[in-house]
């Protein structure tokens, strides 16, 4: 015997297992010229993939391979039962994920959940390990970013008040409390106790935890055979309300929201856009951002698209739309006065024709639904008519 291949807590169906590949490149090498399994799930539970192994891989490159128990050898010549098998053993792995599923939807149900560390701000109850309760020694930390958000503050800026008041990351408390993440804070300088990042004080501004929520199934997997993360759209997110004690209220959580999409950078100049966030590109449907332009006597301000500004001249997007930041301006104020002006005059009107102008709209979106849907039914009907055409030849 040459060697001894074994992929601990892999999944049968991923053929890219470190052991496997360290087999196969043996047998690339010469090193191996046959393969001995318990059975054919241990050399794999994906159908597909078994049969170009035992078809074509194998016999391309003059390798036996025997499956013990069920007495299959390439040598003898595989039985007919082999395709079968492993379609079985596939079945097996897909049955095992759908009850795992359904094992844990039961328990999300439940308003209990699964993780290795709880966020900050809450620890593991002591009745019960899957389920949140309110930590007292790291809570005011969460009030803390959610009021400064409340008051106009963005990501950045929290992030570099958190840093400024030496304030304890997440890793860092559970490190000191329960020995957690050694390997990055062990022996490493000071700064690293409280080194906050962007991404990691906005995951907390959106994190519906911290109003007594659990939300579930924000990322799948592709599949059972495939393990790589897709993100969900939030549409088919799982949320359950109230499953432990707040530490936001629901109305702080809000307002916060409505800060951070309402939020306008300010410019180097210290002053803030009225238009920041609002102008959009009408082809692209990208944002125009702002900019100035300097000459002796003045300078001028304009959007352009960002698309175009960013993409545009290496790969053809979009054009370069652009418009001054006064003609904006002077065309918005007089649209504003227009209306202020017809709901002084005559409100009721001005009421009525706003409702059939969505009437308008409605009716034009149902118009257009529906020719999409008259155009998938052909379609339809075009595919079935060739498969009635491809059976009957």
């Amino acid at each position: 015997m040459y060697d001894e291949y074994v992929d601990d807590g892999w999944s049968g169906t991923n053929f890219e297992r470190p052991a496997f590949q360290r087999m196969m490149s043996d047998i690339e090498t010469g090193k191996v010229n046959c393969v001995v399994t318990k059975d054919l799930s241990r050399f794999g539970r994906e159908h597909v993939m078994m049969d170009c192994y035992l078809e074509f891989v194998f016999p391309e490159k003059q390798i036996r391979y025997i499956a013990v128990t069920e007495g299959e050898d390439t040598e003898k010549g595989l039985s007919d039962f082999v395709p079968f098998r492993n379609l079985f053993n596939e079945f097996m792995v897909k049955d095992t994920s759908r009850k795992v599923k359904a094992a844990l939807h039961a328990k999300f149900a439940a308003g209990e959940r699964t993780f290795t560390t709880a966020p900050l701000g809450y620890m593991r109850h002591p009745e019960n390990r899957n389920k949140l309760a309110v930590d007292p020694d790291t809570a005011w930390i969460i009030e803390k970013i959610f009021d400064l958000a409340v008051h106009g503050a963005g990501a950045g800026k929290i992030t570099k008040i958190l840093i400024q008041e030496k304030i304890p990351t997440s890793g860092y408390i559970n490190y000191k409390k329960y020995g957690q993440f050694a390997k990055f804070y062990e022996n490493a300088p000071a700064e690293k106790a409280y080194a906050w990042n962007i991404r990691a004080v906005s995951d907390i501004l959106k994190d519906e935890t911290y109003i007594g929520n659990s939300v579930h199934g924000k990322q799948t997997n592709v599949s059972y055979k495939n393990k790589k993360s897709i993100r969900r759209p939030e549409s088919e997110w799982f949320r359950v309300e109230n499953t432990h004690e707040p530490i936001i209220s629901k109305d702080v959580f809000n307002q916060a929201q409505k800060q951070i999409a309402s939020r306008r950078r300010p410019m180097k100049s210290g002053k803030t856009q009225i238009f920041a966030g609002l102008v959009k590109c009408a082809d692209c449907g990208w944002s125009m951002s702002y900019a100035e332009r300097q000459y002796k006597t003045c300078s001028t301000g304009f959007f352009n698209c960002c698309q175009f500004r960013k993409l545009g001249k290496v790969g053809g997007r979009c054009s370069a739309h652009y418009i001054r930041y006064d003609t904006l301006y002077a065309y918005v104020l007089a649209r504003l006065q227009y209306w202020i002006c017809q709901a002084h005059t005559d409100e009721k009107q001005l009421l009525s024709r706003l409702l059939k102008s969505s009437d308008k709209e409605a009716v034009k979106a149902y118009k257009k639904q529906s020719a999409e849907l008259a155009k998938a039914e052909k379609r339809k009907t075009e595919v079935d008519r060739l498969f009635t055409k491809m059976y009957e030849d």
